[in-house]
């Protein structure tokens, strides 16, 4: 079984992987991307999923762990393996806000005022990503949204872990959940 927390960036599958990390799941994670200001517990993510695209084969390695791929890169998971796809959801004006504070800090002065191009695709993008895993008999999805899991992070420790049929440190998962971090909230 391979573990996958999944979503659009910014969408809250670090805080996911955090949970999951301190709830005594082993991560596979290289800790190449550090941690920083717009993620200060990390991204806990490992930089050869980028590569799944071209070489499939490489999700072997995340067997029996967890493993970041966000939403652009699920479409490229082989078969012969059997999922347990956790997809972050959050409100998409939202991940656009996140999204552009961070270009923002970064030095990018090019952020863009109006997404709503952006937002188009990421729907199109997201009922593309909805229609696969629904046609994929080894894919198990579950999917969790950013704000419950602010709101209500034991309930969601709890559904997680019986979703993955593993035991979790629950507490340990709730304390990753830090509200303070919680920056980019609609108007």
């Amino acid at each position: 079984m391979i573990t996958i927390v999944s979503g659009l960036p910014r969408s809250g599958t670090s805080l996911m992987m955090q949970m999951l990390d301190a709830g005594g799941m082993f991560v596979l994670s290289d800790g190449e991307r550090k941690a920083d200001t717009d993620n200060p517990k990390g991204y806990l993510e490992w930089e050869r999923i980028k590569q799944l695209p071209k070489d499939p084969g490489l999700i072997a390695e995340a067997e029996d762990k967890v493993v970041k791929v966000i939403s652009q890169l699920i479409l490229s998971l082989p078969a012969g393996h059997e999922y347990r796809i956790i997809f972050m959801q959050r409100p998409l004006p939202e991940v656009l806000r996140s999204q552009d504070e961070m270009l923002r800090r970064r030095g990018n002065a090019d952020s863009i005022g109006d997404n709503s191009a952006i937002e188009e695709h990421f729907q199109r993008h997201l009922i593309e990503v909805n229609k696969w895993l629904a046609g994929k008999t080894n894919m198990l999805v579950t999917r969790v949204h950013y704000h419950r899991v602010l709101r209500e992070p034991q309930a969601v420790a709890e559904e997680v872990a019986a979703f993955l049929q593993v035991r979790l440190d629950i507490e340990a998962m709730v304390r990753q959940v830090d509200g303070s971090l919680y920056r980019n909230r609609m108007k």
